[in-house]
């Protein structure tokens, strides 16, 4: 190989070494690459011109053409190494955060009262032994009514407070059930005693205003054992009230009432004061009625095919929407259905911060 050929390589290599060393960007270098060292860069052309020479001639050309090319890519790499590491700074330093600033607000779920309130309910009965029974939203005439011991011409049979589906080809029609005591008379037919369950759940009655849903949600709860009685039914209820409203001494009082599925039937009523026009649940001179209950009535057991000579038990009943106004101060039903974002805020329960289910029996 020539001498002058030798100061060719060199230069050569010197000025693809500068360029590789002076590239701006990433882009610039992969240029270079390309012209130097991709299929028809000046490096490559050369070394497809070595098949021309001598054999001695080629191999020391061959070698000086290798110093070359590994000098170039030595060069390409390391530029790319610190274009690389100056593109990465650079990205830090655009994209860095102040860890000392507020964490940005981020929008938070509520629990819904009432979902708060089930669980409230489940887990105090949990407490007790009972179980969660659940049933059809729709229902057969005769479990929602004719089972529980509803004579046929009872108010609540009618259709202006019942919901009644279109008539079947038998004549009957389905009914959405007006509370859950269908899961009851389900679950009886279902189960050999001992029976321990609440079931609570959506009813449907047409009704509307304040106070009251088309659509609302109840928890009955029934045993049935040999030795069950109206003491039991008692201690119960008394201790689930002090229980849900926390407070130790809240007076329960039971007044004598009628319902077709319990006999003797009792309404609950709890201490409350309404002196500055303001309602407190707690000891005081007024009473407040929350819910139903009774013994169950021997009818009721019959239709279930449980002989009411060994068997029998209580039974009860609340509206859920009820108990969650009075404990947490919403004055009007309807607002629990009008999905206003600004209602949940103010009345919903935070999941980490909702108050315990259970205050302890």
């Amino acid at each position: 190989m020539t001498e002058t050929a030798n100061q060719d390589l060199e230069a050569l290599k010197a000025e693809l070494v500068g360029a590789a060393s002076a590239a701006p960007d990433l882009d610039a270098l992969e240029t270079l690459r390309v012209e130097a060292l991709g299929k028809k860069g000046r490096v490559t052309g050369l070394m497809k011109a070595l098949g021309g020479l001598e054999p001695e001639a080629r191999k020391e050309a061959g070698r000086r053409l290798n110093e070359v090319k590994q000098a170039v890519q030595q060069a390409i790499e390391a530029r790319r190494d610190d274009l690389a590491d100056a593109e990465l700074e650079a990205r830090l330093v655009k994209e860095s955060i102040d860890v000392s600033l507020p964490v940005r607000p981020r929008p938070v779920g509520r629990i819904h009262p009432i979902s708060q309130t089930i669980d409230e309910i489940i887990a105090i009965f949990g407490e007790m032994g009972f179980s969660v029974a659940e049933g059809p939203h729709i229902e057969e005439d005769w479990l929602n009514f004719g089972a529980l011991n509803f004579p046929d011409e009872h108010p609540a049979r009618q259709e202006m407070d019942t919901f009644y589906l279109p008539s079947r080809e038998d004549g009957t029609r389905l009914v959405l059930r007006t509370h859950t005591s269908p899961v009851q008379i389900r679950h009886m037919q279902a189960h050999e005693p001992p029976i321990r369950i609440i079931a609570p759940g959506r009813t449907f009655r047409a009704d509307s205003d304040a106070t009251h849903s088309p659509m609302f949600h109840q928890v009955e709860g029934l045993v049935i054992d040999k030795t069950t009685h109206m003491g039991h039914l008692k201690g119960t209820l008394i201790e689930f009230c002090r229980a849900f409203f926390g407070i130790d001494d809240l007076p329960v009082r039971f007044r004598a009432s009628y319902f077709p599925f319990t006999e003797p039937s009792a309404e609950v009523d709890i201490g409350c004061s309404r002196e500055g026009g303001q309602l407190v649940i707690g000891p005081g001179k007024d009473w407040l009625e929350i819910l139903g209950s009774g013994m169950v009535h021997p009818n009721v057991l019959r239709n279930c095919g449980l002989d009411p000579a060994e068997y029998q038990g209580y039974a009860f009943g609340m509206g859920i929407e009820r108990i969650a106004m009075l404990k947490y101060g919403i004055p009007d039903l309807r607002t629990f259905y009008d999905s206003d974002l600004r209602w949940l805020r103010h009345y919903g329960f935070v999941p980490l911060e909702a108050p315990s289910v259970v205050r302890g029996l």
